[in-house]
């Protein structure tokens, strides 16, 4: 991780003198100050965070301060996990392809049951739902982290098998980005995703755990890829990144599904 943890390296260019870039996007103009990077918009300043996928339901989140990484996997899944960093690490469940903290460096802090949380900044709500639809006779409990993270909340739903009750719903309305199961087996289907994802009425939904070309096929053979979800989805507004760069002020205000390269 670079000194600048919310900025993608060469992503945003920099004088490091001052710490001022020549950025500027349509009306927003981007400035590092010190090691904080900000949103400048309508004379305000605004923090940044970032969300980066690291394949399968693992995801790094970070801003300039600290850095999260959820459900880190391990080699059974198909594919070796990457090399990061983080202060903390937060665990849906123990598989392994969602609690191998020994492929995460600095020595992070683990929260893997249900609770509330606080770690440099960054809020955690943990709660407690089943790894399948018979109240975790088949597969377990699992737990679903909500982060906010610079005024923006996040929520995993880590390996969810089940549609949520209205209490379980009134406790993540608030969210502004969803990170759902949609391939089935082993968790919610795309339609069930579809349907929950309407629900919670997150801003921001980001698909996870789909069969990809380079996921074991033994284990991930039935289980469907990001493709049908995309089908069952009602969200128009569709978009690719490499990186996904929020402020709490200006999240869209139209749904849209966000996949990454």
């Amino acid at each position: 991780m670079t000194p600048f943890q919310g900025v993608e390296e060469g992503s945003i260019p920099f004088t490091r003198s001052n710490f001022v870039p020549k950025f500027e996007r349509t009306s927003l103009r981007f400035t590092i100050h010190s090691r904080l990077i900000f949103l400048k918009k309508k004379g305000r300043l605004q923090l940044l965070m970032k969300i980066q996928y690291l394949g399968h339901s693992s995801f790094i989140l970070s801003n300039a301060k600290t850095s999260v990484v959820v459900d880190p996997f391990d080699a059974s899944v198909g594919f070796p996990f990457p090399k990061v960093t983080a202060d903390t690490v937060t665990i849906s469940h123990h598989h392994s392809d969602h609690d191998a903290v020994i492929g995460v460096s600095g020595s992070p802090i683990v929260f893997d049951v249900p609770g509330e949380y606080e770690r440099k900044g960054v809020r955690i709500y943990g709660y407690s739902t089943f790894h399948d639809d018979a109240k975790g006779s088949e597969r377990g409990r699992n737990t679903m982290f909500k982060f906010v993270i610079d005024g923006v909340v996040i929520l995993h739903c880590g390996d969810l098998g089940h549609e949520l009750s209205d209490n379980d719903l009134e406790l993540v309305k608030d969210t502004n980005v969803l990170m759902i199961p949609v391939g089935g087996v082993y968790t919610i289907d795309a339609h069930q995703a579809q349907k929950l994802s309407k629900a919670i009425g997150a801003e921001i939904i980001i698909p996870m755990h789909y069969k990809t070309e380079k996921h074991d096929p033994k284990v991930f053979g039935a289980v469907m890829g990001l493709d049908e979800f995309m089908k069952q989805t009602d969200v128009v507004n569709r978009k690719s990144e490499k990186v996904l760069t929020l402020a709490a002020e200006a999240i869209p205000e139209e749904r849209e599904v966000v996949t990454f390269i």
